[in-house]
């Protein structure tokens, strides 16, 4: 299975929606809350060039924004 992390922050709709997605596929990731952690903001905006939540990866696949079918072929669902 290729890594996912799940990019969020607080008060953000469809991030709930990801990660009740995520869960329910019962799908393993890591959050980063680009709110708390400078590092992983820093990473989302310079290295997968993504300014909003959520922004997923799968391996080496980089979602950006809400998008289902999206993430369920990168995960082959």
């Amino acid at each position: 299975m290729k890594e996912v992390t799940l990019y969020t922050q607080p008060e953000c709709p469809p991030c709930k929606v990801v990660k009740l997605f995520l869960n329910e596929n019962k799908i393993d990731y890591v959050e980063k809350d680009i709110k708390e952690d400078a590092a992983a903001r820093d990473h989302l905006i310079k290295q997968l060039n993504s300014y909003s939540t959520p922004t997923v990866t799968v391996g080496e696949t980089i979602i950006t924004g809400f998008d289902l079918d999206a993430l369920k072929s990168a995960l082959e669902l």
